[in-house]
């Protein structure tokens, strides 16, 4: 299946061509807004304008020569796109660990290519080390067809530290922040505040806003094929400005916001409720729900925020939940975080 083109984002779109055209486009970027907005999608359109001949001059890809059609065929050998994985259960070193990353997102790109319209990673997806070992790897490579390599890494707030990996991960903050001549890294995320301040501090931020109903609207019809206008009109209003939000039903997102909005009844509900809640999670199986609930939290609190209601309260309830998430990546008992999370959140007696 092709890859449904860009919808809404003119106003970055025309920055971004007049920075290419002018040869003054950062060679790191991050593109931070809400989750289903179309980030990934729009650094894939900037990352084919920078590999498409015709765009020397103009900043604006062709769509049609070669390298566009390989950019939208997820097969260009000189864009790199990497997306959270879940971890291997495969043992092995450090090589043995990128090669077994490297097969995994040839696969993840296989299934994109099939199918575009992708459902957002899993609670337990990550970015982890070997990952950031095999992006270095093909950091020191020659660019094979274009004149640039581009490296888009989706969802950067699931770029995992890892002790004893140090060096690599230093190493990609040092590629960051001088990258090779040839090289471009546009990086995508929904929390900018959960990736570390380090990389922040090499990077050029670009809000990318919500989309107009319309905007949605026409997505819905010409790629979704929804046609009923009280369908149509109620998953736009549920989308709420955000193209992936249509494409949630029955996804990790759903399920999370549903967890979310069960764990807060629960906070409300004195200790007794809160403990069941918490006693309620599998200790192993579900650490992905877990994660996956604790995104649905994010989301929510953060819509708080937006709307400006106890500003203070809100900012310290996200801090706590982005504790608790980073906590959830690593080896603990989401049983024991999810009770010490729901005492921080109860209101005080």
């Amino acid at each position: 299946m092709p890859i449904p083109p860009l919808y809404g984002h003119e106003g970055i779109q025309h920055r971004l061509v007049g920075a290419i055209a002018s040869g003054r486009l950062p060679q790191a970027l991050l593109l931070e807004g809400p989750p289903g907005v179309g980030k990934q999608r729009l650094a894939l359109w900037l990352a084919q304008a920078l590999v498409c001949d015709a765009a020397r001059s103009t900043g604006e890809a062709c769509g049609t020569c070669q390298q566009c059609r390989l950019v939208l065929s997820l097969s260009h050998p000189d864009v790199h796109w990497f997306v959270p994985l879940e971890p291997s259960k495969k043992g092995g070193d450090a090589d043995k660990q990128v090669e077994l990353v490297e097969e995994a997102l040839g696969e993840e790109m296989a299934a994109r290519r099939q199918q575009p319209l992708y459902e957002p990673p899993a609670g337990l997806a990550n970015h982890g080390i070997a990952a950031v070992r095999l992006l270095l790897r093909r950091l020191v490579l020659t660019p094979a067809l274009a004149r640039r390599k581009v490296f888009l890494i989706g969802d950067a707030e699931r770029l995992v530290p890892q002790t004893g990996a140090e060096a690599a991960a230093n190493a990609l903050l040092k590629a960051l922040e001088e990258p090779p001549a040839d090289t471009v890294f546009i990086l995508t995320t929904a929390a900018p505040d959960s990736l570390l301040p380090t990389i922040l501090s090499r990077v050029v931020r670009v809000r990318v806003a919500r989309l107009a109903d319309s905007v949605v609207t026409s997505f819905a019809q010409h790629e979704l094929g929804l046609t009923g206008q009280r369908e149509l009109a109620q998953r736009v209003a549920l989308a709420d400005g955000r193209i992936g939000r249509l494409l949630a039903d029955g996804n990790g997102q759903a399920r999370g916001t549903d967890a979310a909005e069960r764990f807060l009844a629960a906070v409300q509900g004195g200790p007794a409720h809160r403990y069941g809640f918490a006693l309620g999670l599998q200790p192993f199986q579900a650490r992905g729900g877990f994660t996956e609930m604790l995104d649905g939290l994010l989301e929510r609190l953060r819509e708080q925020a937006r709307s400006g209601g106890e500003t203070d309260t809100v900012v310290e309830a996200i801090a706590r939940v982005l504790e608790a998430r980073g906590l959830a990546q690593g080896n603990v008992n989401p049983q024991l975080v999810a009770a010490v999370l729901a005492d921080d959140l109860a209101e005080p007696a």
